[in-house]
């Protein structure tokens, strides 16, 4: 498995690069209830320029319709059939491990039970039901006696499942405890982890939509495939698993210090302050091996005006050939800062969360 060592560029707008962006919804087009900013304009631009733009989201509580409802009600243009939820992808993962006819308890809402019944598997809903497998999600309102009944089936013997595992959720308030940190909770009532998850951070969803969105009835490329998201360890894991390149965007879970310290599973193809970034040309990191000041590598990364390396236990950053300790508002410095320490942490045995990082804006440029 690759890992990306340094940030990529590219000659033309990532719209033109990749034929099917695969984007996260949460944190990256919308929050809660609210738009993300830029997003619905970067998506409208990045169609016309002939990208396909689906949408990929662990949550299972929503059904398609619902979630391109509210798309649209951004000002974005989409079908239904454009969504693709842990839901669905539960209902082929459980139906390959059970076979048609499977029992299954499910911690969850409609639109998961709808799909696993559509996949011909039977759903209930307590443990006494003698289920073969437990599959757990998210919802607003579940609760501790749903948590209960999935503790005793699988104390019991059935198999344990899961729709994702995201550990936070951003909400319109602030971040909420996601379905990751709510299966920590029936783990520690079973001494059991799910054994296989629907959602990201596997890969399952994005080869699914690879079939799902090919408008010539073969599987879209890998090559020409980019997810897009927030979160380093769903979305951007999930394309690393599955050999893609990826993008993230800085609207959501994700900051400047998170990439720094990405270890290697976990680091983007490409860094965006929002989904404008589909529309432009990446700009190229390229690594010089001409010493700065006693750097401990020997080497250090340039992208634009800005260049990186690292000197001792700390990050260094140079823009037009200043020293600049923060707050930094340059995206090009955040994809030099980001290769240098993944340099270091790779070849040098740096330990990235010891190293001294400056201090980048919440919003860059």
């Amino acid at each position: 498995m690759d890992y990306p060592t340094i940030i990529k560029g590219t000659q033309e707008p990532l719209s033109s690069r990749y034929s099917l962006a695969l984007l996260d919804l949460d944190g990256v087009v919308y929050r809660g209830a609210h738009p993300v900013e830029n997003a619905a304009e970067g998506i409208r631009k990045a169609e016309n320029a002939g990208m396909h733009i689906a949408y990929t989201t662990n949550n299972p509580s929503r059904y398609p319709a619902q979630v391109a409802g509210q798309i649209r009600s951004f000002g974005i243009g989409l079908e239904d059939s454009d969504i693709i939820t842990s839901a669905m992808v539960s209902a082929h993962m459980l139906k390959e491990a059970l076979g048609q006819g499977g029992t299954v308890l499910v911690v969850g809402k409609g639109h998961l039970k709808d799909e696993l019944r559509k996949a011909g598997l039977e759903v209930c809903s307590r443990a006494a039901d003698r289920p073969q497998a437990v599959i757990q999600s998210w919802y607003p309102d579940i609760s501790w006696k749903e948590l209960a009944q999935a503790s005793y089936a699988v104390n019991a013997g059935a198999r344990y499942f899961a729709t994702n595992r995201d550990l936070t959720i951003p909400r319109e308030e602030g971040i909420a405890p996601g379905n990751g940190a709510l299966i920590k909770a029936v783990s520690i009532a079973t001494g059991k982890e799910p054994e296989a998850s629907a959602g990201k951070p596997e890969a399952h969803m994005y080869h699914i939509a690879r079939d799902m969105f090919s408008p010539s009835g073969s599987r879209v490329p890998v090559e020409e495939c980019l997810p897009v998201g927030d979160r380093l360890d769903t979305d951007i894991e999930a394309a690393n698993r599955g050999g893609y390149d990826s993008a993230v965007v800085l609207t959501g879970v994700a900051d400047a210090r998170q990439i720094i310290q990405a270890q290697p599973l976990l680091r983007p193809s490409y860094i965006c302050a929002d989904l404008e970034g589909l529309n432009s040309r990446q700009p190229q990191v390229v690594r010089t091996d001409i010493p700065q000041h006693g750097d401990v590598s020997g080497v250090s990364f340039i992208c634009g005006d800005a260049l990186a390396y690292v000197r001792g236990e700390a990050l260094m950053v140079e823009i037009s050939g200043q020293h600049v300790a923060g707050p930094i508002n340059s995206l090009d410095a955040l994809r030099a800062a980001a290769s240098a320490a993944w340099d270091a942490a790779d070849n040098h045995d740096a330990d990235l969360h010891s190293l001294q990082i400056p201090q980048f804006s919440d919003r860059l440029q």
